[in-house]
């Protein structure tokens, strides 16, 4: 990947998993790995530096190797407190421009994700964000550090927390990622999406 832009990244894994019945999506069991390492092993070639966005003990995550970011906004506000911290700790890198996000319970990302988010922002944006099936999908983007105050006032001052409202008031440009067949931002919510993916990973071994 061309890192002229010297692109970090951070893995948001600060949710509560709700629709697991309370157990974290991202440290469950994939195909032998966890679907968290799956975002790692996928975003460590394409940014210059990674990090994980999490609250709690950040010990359960230690076999990643990353750097664990709790969120600076307190509540659980959502996404965009994941990203604001990844801004925050980006920020304090050497030479590094902006922030890519991606969500640590879409273990089948592109390879080509930021990549094409930074071809995004040359051409005609501040922000980039994956688009794919006919959605958008707003924790894939790709962020200016420098907006991390602007996020900061919108969080905390303002009390909203929905990412496109929030991306709307710069130049947004989404980005398409269709496969044939597949979703490549197919999340998993439900123990019936575990079991999808445990299919598609093992299509995945076949190719």
């Amino acid at each position: 990947m061309n890192k002229a832009m010297n692109i970090a990244g951070v893995i948001l894994a600060g949710g509560l998993s709700r629709r697991m019945g309370g157990n974290e999506k991202s440290l469950l069991q994939l195909a032998g790995k966890h679907p968290v390492a799956w975002v790692a092993d996928a975003m460590h070639p394409q940014t210059s530096h990674l990090a994980l966005n999490a609250n709690g003990d950040p010990t359960r995550f230690e076999f990643l190797d990353l750097p664990v970011l709790a969120d600076t906004v307190e509540g659980f506000v959502g996404p965009l407190a994941g990203i604001l911290a990844g801004m925050r700790w980006a920020a304090t890198l050497n030479g590094v421009t902006h922030l890519v996000s991606a969500a640590a319970d879409t273990p089948f990302l592109p390879n080509n994700l930021v990549q094409e988010l930074q071809n995004a922002v040359r051409q005609s944006g501040d922000i980039a964000m994956a688009d794919s099936m006919g959605r958008i999908h707003p924790v894939f983007g790709l962020w200016p550090i420098h907006l991390a105050d602007d996020l900061e006032h919108f969080l905390v001052a303002e009390d909203k927390r929905k990412i496109l409202e929030f991306a709307n008031r710069y130049s947004l440009h989404s980005v398409n990622f269709d496969k044939p067949n597949s979703d490549p931002f197919f999340n998993i919510n439900t123990p019936e999406d575990l079991e999808a993916a445990e299919d598609m990973a093992k299509e995945l071994r076949v190719e």
